[in-house]
């Protein structure tokens, strides 16, 4: 997940960008307070059912229609040497742009709003909350300018020169994705290992692969300076009313 959460919001084709309100994004706590990722390694368990108690708590009740999830887990320049020890312990691919998804999250999802929640007995539980089944995946691959991820400093700093990245599209109905937890696993690490495939191609030739180019759709999408600058500056003067609400709060205890 090298530097994705800068683009969430561009992931959205234009066609979709007036649901954003039906967007919900799959972060864990740590990812919420600071710039970082979930690794999960002392509270996964805990954390998957923090998720399913969010579905139920939050995405299904407010009729959320869209779920935005990093597989990765983690920022690559982190994940990749301990990927690729994984892979080399269980007979998988060595995956160098990418690293291997973990499949928690994605199992939790599909087994509570996917295609086959029917037959979750705990889905059925709680039918009173049913939501409509997540009907779509739609797999995105991003590719930067000379494999240099746009850092978050570099948004809000603006010290980078403005640069081309490069999104990559593709859609599946959700009922390909197999039902069984190997296989669903199975699918995921093969949708990376396809990732690791085309961002090879595309850094060696500028171009990502493509089984149909005929019907392939290429499209530049200009981001809007004016909507950062306003979001910038909301951000900023909020924070100044949220320091002077509290010093005026302390005024009162000392």
């Amino acid at each position: 997940m090298e530097r994705k959460v800068p683009f969430q919001r561009a992931f959205l084709p234009d066609c979709h960008k007036d649901k954003e309100r039906l967007l919900i994004q799959i972060l864990n706590n740590t990812f919420k307070k600071n710039n970082a990722s979930f690794d999960g390694r002392a509270k996964r368990e805990q954390s998957l059912e923090e998720l399913r108690r969010h579905l139920y708590g939050y995405y299904i009740p407010l009729k959320r229609q869209f779920l935005v999830l990093f597989p990765e887990g983690g920022f690559l320049h982190k994940r990749r040497e301990v990927s690729q020890r994984f892979a080399e312990k269980n007979n998988l691919p060595r995956l160098e742009y990418v690293s291997l998804p973990r499949a928690g999250a994605m199992r939790v999802i599909m087994e509570e709003v996917g295609p086959f929640a029917h037959q979750n007995n705990l889905a059925n539980e709680r039918s009173n909350l049913r939501a409509d089944r997540l009907e779509w995946i739609l797999d995105v691959t991003i590719a930067y300018e000379d494999r240099v991820p746009l850092h978050l400093k570099d948004i809000v700093c603006g010290t980078r020169a403005p640069c081309v990245t490069h999104l990559h599209y593709r859609l599946y109905p959700s009922t390909d994705v197999p039902e069984d937890v190997e296989g669903m696993t199975r699918w995921l690490y093969d949708r990376f290992i396809e990732k690791d495939k085309m961002l090879e191609e595309f850094y060696r030739t500028g171009k990502f692969p493509s089984r149909n180019p005929s019907k392939d759709t290429v499209r530049r999408v200009q981001q809007d300076n004016l909507r950062y600058v306003i979001l910038h500056l909301f951000f900023l003067v909020s924070t100044l009313i949220q320091l002077r609400v509290a010093w005026w709060l302390l005024g009162f205890v000392w």
